[in-house]
């Protein structure tokens, strides 16, 4: 039961983790298949900037990966989140190699 006048917010982000559409949801898997998340929204609400989004990561990845050899998260640093409406890394400290 919902009270009247109760703020209601849909966290589409939870259904990423639902069970039902994501086995074992709580692993990172980055080539699960189907993949049917809703990262972008769905529907009339879909993200316009979706396909530059994944264009960004396909080009962005490899080329940081390629030049920043020994890419590392800096132990003894945590990482610093924020959970709002959006899941925001406000700091990850890393250290690397320069190519």
């Amino acid at each position: 039961h919902i009270p009247a006048n109760q703020l209601v917010l849909a966290w589409t982000a939870s259904a990423n983790r639902d069970p039902a559409q994501f086995p074992d949801p709580d692993r990172f898997d980055i080539e699960r298949e189907p993949n049917r998340h809703l990262a972008f929204g769905h529907g009339i609400h879909f993200c316009v900037g979706a396909p530059l989004a994944r264009l960004e990561a396909r080009i962005a990845l490899p080329m940081m990966l390629e030049q920043l050899r020994n890419l590392q998260r800096v132990e003894g640093f945590p990482i610093t989140v924020h959970m709002g409406i959006v899941f925001v890394i406000r700091s990850l400290p890393i250290t690397f190699q320069p190519q």
